[in-house]
């Protein structure tokens, strides 16, 4: 039999050996199988016996290499000789304790073996397998770790691809700690010297990665030094320039500059390309430190070796902030002499006589490597622009003469189309400087001209005469931009504006829907629909307008503004004093927000009391002083509570604010006089009757109070003033009514009527002298005074601020009969707020 402790493993090439047939070869010849005795006596064999070993001597080699030196059978378990040499047609001794490979019957599906192989004793259990090696081995067990890991590490990158950084970190970690464990049982099973360092290299780049994504910056910079001192890993000296990326996110830019000069010293020169991102990243860091003259040179390098739009925007910034002129002209000139590498539209146009040529040129219209192109062409107009735009101030005596030198650079490279929207910002710059007729006559020059840009300027015009009031020519020049591109919004809002303040709401509205179903983001069609349905009283639509609007200008607080005034005049006042809220947190200085919300408090029965809307006025007269409304609210809220001074306080500031009216200078001695200082407040009335001695009200008080102080003298010097007061306001009335008045008398007390501008207020009257009454009849003048047809002083008053308090009975004589007179007087509540 074979021996097979010398099995070795086959080469490729001894396969190929292998599985090629020689049909000369005597083996495979089968013309003398029936003269073979072991052949034939093997064929003669029961399933149940084993052929006899007569014919076959175990040798210690390969049958047919001449060696054929006899073996020993190895001995039994028992001590004895082998049990495989046995006569044939014997039993098989039951000495054996298992079997030994063979079975009496063949197993399903097991070959025909001739030469008894698979029946040896126990030979063939001693032999190693020929299959391969098992799972339970060690190399399997380690490249099944391998495998382990390395899927880890994939599952880390898509999620952090996917956003989840906090699932990519757990995910790296974990790898991590299966790959240090995969170091250990290498190094159990002697096999340490196989150390897989690329994958250590990819665990620990991976976790350093994950750290840095989750803004974990310590945990980053002390993984990626891990890497960076390991010796056993090359080019790990590029590591430095995340670690230069990570101090830079800090904020230290020292180290960051020391990181990226130590990884451009470990980059060869033959690594151009990673270079040249070193070097811009040194430029943008001295450029953020304010370094300008470093960061040009970092840059000016850069575009000699390899230019770029945005390098060469940047060495731009770099010389506008050191204020060279020259240089910014140069640059400038360099940044138009970049090569985009971008073929024109032309290939794409296809050949109409081919069909199958323009269908796989509309293909490929829109495919990954035509949007990368439409990327590096934005990139490019943008620096472009942006570069003139900064420049076009500086480099020239005006920004007109700055924007002209560089229309004309750009008219002489290969970026001839963007001279046309180089004048449009020239023409946005006058507007910005308020020289509209400059603007004009620049947008009117591209109204013959058949160019991308005619819709545009055309767009502008027509917003141009909106604002001036002109709508006849805003509305044909929106006409022509609507006309050039119909698909154009701004346009189409324009043309709705016009049509919205002609009258035309519903032609309006549909120009409003035209303009969002072409630019569903267009935000001023959107706004303008929503105002046109709030104006309407389509509340429901107008609500439905700005809580879309409101979804993509999330912190605009004009629209937060209307939605909360469509609550309030749906009545809603919960909704509206939350939409109110968000409106205050964005516009914590605009009072009229708060203004608004106290007053929708004020209205709301189940919300908040009348403090929570002083607090709302308070905040807002704090932020603007001088809004009367909220002055006015503020002295009525002081004075319900009986704060006469606070009130005054109030009062006066108003009557600061409008020093023609008299209102409020009654009201600030009116506050004196409840507060009990009477002759604060006569003084105060004799000021205003020296300003307006024509006010019947102020005469009326000083009468009044000159009574109640028993002061007689001032008493008849006023009740004479106010006498010919009144006889002025009659003649006045008597030369507007040129003899029309009628007159009527009767008992009781007057009709009330307006009074004029100066008190802004509808007054009662009643007469009475030395407890008489007078039959009389009040005629209005132009100024809203009125006379009566007595000739007697009509001393009465109706208080608005109600009765006076009492005074302390403590004089050293009695009051004089005369203030008897006003004790019949009637509260006007009209003069003073409730």
């Amino acid at each position: 039999m074979a021996d097979l402790r010398n099995l070795r493993l086959v080469t490729e090439e001894e396969t190929d050996d292998m599985y090629t047939f020689d049909n000369d070869n005597p083996m495979y010849k089968t013309d003398d199988m029936n003269e073979d005795a072991g052949f034939v006596q093997a064929v003669k064999t029961s399933h149940g016996k084993r052929p006899p070993m007569t014919g076959l001597r175990r040798t210690n080699g390969i049958p047919g290499t001449g060696l054929n030196k006899p073996i020993k059978p190895p001995p039994s378990s028992f001590g004895r000789l082998g049990t495989g040499a046995i006569q044939e047609g014997s039993a098989r001794p039951m000495t054996s304790v298992g079997p030994a490979g063979f079975s009496s019957k063949l197993a399903p599906g097991s070959g025909f073996d001739p030469l008894g192989i698979g029946g040896l004793d126990n030979t063939s259990a001693m032999a190693p397998s020929l299959d391969p090696l098992s799972q339970n081995t060690p190399e399997e067990k380690i490249k099944a770790l391998e495998k382990k890991v390395c899927k880890l590490i994939e599952e880390s990158v898509v999620a952090q691809s996917s956003g989840n950084y906090a699932l990519a970190l757990d995910t790296a970690k974990i790898a991590g700690r299966h790959e240090r464990q995969l170091v250990r049982q290498r190094e159990q099973s002697g096999l340490s010297e196989n150390i897989n360092l690329d994958l250590t290299y990819a665990v620990l780049f991976n976790l350093s990665v994950q750290y840095e994504a989750n803004e974990m910056y310590p945990e980053a910079l002390h993984s990626y030094n891990v890497i960076v001192k390991n010796k056993m890993f090359s080019n790990a000296g590029r590591l430095k320039v995340n670690i230069g990326n990570i101090y830079f996110k800090q904020g230290q830019y020292a180290k960051a500059i020391k990181y990226y000069r130590m990884a451009l010293d470990q980059v060869p020169n033959t690594h151009k390309e990673l270079r040249i991102q070193i070097m811009q990243n040194i430029g943008s860091v001295f450029l953020k430190m304010g370094q300008y003259n470093e960061a040009a040179s970092s840059y000016d390098h850069i575009m000699q070796e390899k230019p770029g739009f945005r390098t060469g925007f940047n060495l731009i910034l770099c010389y506008f902030a050191l204020g060279d002129k020259d240089k910014m002209k140069i640059s400038f000139q360099k940044l138009l002499s970049v090569n985009l590498g971008i073929d024109d539209e032309e290939k794409y146009t296809g050949n109409p006589e081919n069909p199958q040529e323009s269908v796989y040129l509309d293909a490929i219209k829109n495919d990954s490597l035509r949007q990368i192109e439409r990327q590096m062409r934005s990139t490019a107009e943008w620096a472009i622009l942006s570069a003139a735009k900064v420049i076009a101030p500086a480099i020239e005596g005006t920004f007109a003469a700055g924007f002209d030198w560089c229309i004309e650079q750009v008219k002489s490279s290969p970026c001839l189309a963007l001279a046309n929207d180089l004048e449009i910002h020239k023409a946005l710059m006058y507007l910005k400087e308020r020289d509209f007729n400059q603007a004009v006559q620049i947008l009117k020059t591209f109204e013959k001209k058949d160019t991308p840009v005619k819709c545009q300027a055309a767009t502008n015009l027509s917003f141009i005469y909106f604002l001036q009031g002109n709508l006849s020519d805003s509305k044909k020049y929106a006409e022509i931009a609507t006309k050039a591109d119909r698909f154009n919004a701004p346009s189409l809002t324009n043309m709705g504006n016009c049509l919205l303040m002609e009258g035309d709401l519903e032609y309006a509205e549909k120009c409003y829907k035209d303009a969002l179903e072409n630019d569903s983001t267009c935000h001023e069609a959107l706004y303008n629909l929503g105002l046109l349905r709030k104006n309407q009283g389509r509340l429901d639509e107008a609500l439905e307008s700005f809580l879309k609007l409101h979804n993509i200008l999330r912190n605009d607080s004009q629209v937060m503004y209307h939605i909360a005034t469509i609550y309030e005049r749906m009545e809603d006042w919960g909704q509206a004093q939350e939409w109110l809220l968000q409106c205050v947190g964005l516009a914590s200085t605009d009072p009229s927000v708060l203004s608004k919300l106290a007053e929708i408090t004020e209205k709301d029965d189940s919300g908040s009391d009348l403090s929570q809307a002083f607090q709302y006025h308070f905040d807002a007269y704090r932020l603007f002083p001088a809004d009367i409304n909220t002055l006015d609210w503020l002295g009525r809220y002081f004075f319900g509570s009986q704060l006469y001074e606070k009130a005054s306080r109030y009062y006066s500031r108003a009557a600061i604010i409008q020093p023609k009216e008299p209102k409020w200078q009654l009201l600030v001695a009116g506050c004196y006089r409840r507060s009990g200082n009477a002759p604060l407040a006569l003084e105060k009335y004799k000021s205003i009757e020296r300003q307006f001695p024509d006010n019947l009200e102020c005469l009326k008080l000083i009468v009044r109070l000159c009574g109640e102080l028993g002061l007689q003298k001032e008493l008849e010097e006023y009740a004479t003033k106010f006498k010919k007061a009144e006889k002025k306001r009659e003649v006045r009335e008597q030369r507007a009514n040129s003899g029309g008045a009628r007159r009527s008398s009767g008992h009781g007390p007057r009709t009330p009527v307006s009074g004029n501008s100066s008190d802004g207020m509808a007054r009662n009257g009643s007469a009475g002298s030395g407890g008489g009454s007078a039959k009389r009849r009040t005629l209005p003048n132009s100024n809203g005074m009125y006379s009566t047809t007595k000739k007697d002083i009509d001393s009465s008053y109706n208080d608005p601020l109600g009765p006076a308090p009492e005074r302390p009975k403590t004089a050293a004589r009695h009051r004089q009969e005369i203030a008897d007179e006003f004790d019949d007087v009637e509260v006007d509540v009209d003069l003073l707020p409730a």
